[in-house]
């Protein structure tokens, strides 16, 4: 009994007990750092929904692109393969071949292919139409790319905001109960650096999946301006026939 009556006497200068896993030092931490953690979990929980959307969507556009390729060099014509479309487009590469035949039609029904010259301004046209084409698609592709860009940048730097604030808080509850005890100190600089560590959990899965599919972006624009030349090149033969 008089054992239990000491352990419950709180001596002065006696440190109280500290909640060390990650909710006990959110819910201890300091107003702003508390606001600084939700800001990266929010950014990391948008983040990971962005890498699995554009992830699956650059799946979904690889294996589409190369359905149409292999439709495209089946050994049809051209105006078969655009009557079987109907006008609709399922993927960038669809979209460069619907634009330029576009533009091979319009000709073709206003009889702008009798000379060479208007041989020439049509294909200088679909140029335009195809890199035209190849542009805007691109702009959708990258869609969210500057989002992953910027959590990769400035996610441990807000990080490190929320921990300089919670030092110089710690400092400041330091000097009021004058107590350097290792026992004072060190929930204070937990909870400041639990921000920071929140900010480089935001921040890396940020930067490898911009790098990834940046590098397929790249690939995938490659392989779309390789299908426009070729495009290109077979109107300018069917051209040569007429």
């Amino acid at each position: 009994m008089e054992q239990q009556i000491v352990d419950q006497i709180k001596l002065p200068g006696s440190v109280p007990h500290h909640d060390m896993s990650a909710w006990g030092l959110f819910m201890q931490a300091d107003t702003v750092v508390k606001l600084v953690i939700l800001i990266l979990i929010f950014a990391s929980v948008y983040t990971w929904a962005v890498i699995l959307q554009k992830g699956t969507a650059l799946r979904s556009l690889k294996s589409k692109a190369t359905f149409f390729e292999d439709r495209f060099w089946a050994g049809g014509s051209l105006d078969m393969l655009f009557d079987k479309m109907n006008g609709r487009s399922t993927d960038p590469m669809s979209a460069i071949f619907l634009a330029a035949m576009k533009e091979w039609k319009s000709a073709a029904e206003k009889n702008q292919m009798a000379t060479a010259a208007m041989r020439a301004s049509l294909l200088a046209r679909i140029e335009r139409a195809i890199n035209g084409t190849i542009g805007r698609e691109l702009t959708n592709i990258e869609c969210r790319m500057t989002w992953l860009a910027s959590v990769g940048s400035v996610s441990p730097f807000i990080g490190l905001f929320g921990t300089v604030w919670g030092i110089m808080n710690s400092f400041g509850a330091i000097a009021n109960s004058q107590n350097t005890s290792l026992a004072v100190v060190a929930p204070g600089i937990a909870e400041a650096l639990f921000a920071t560590a929140i900010g480089l959990v935001a921040a890396i899965p940020a930067v490898l999946a911009y790098n990834k599919f940046n590098s397929e972006i790249a690939r995938y624009a490659e392989r779309l301006d390789h299908f426009g030349n070729d495009l290109l090149a077979t109107m300018s033969r069917n051209l040569e026939d007429i």
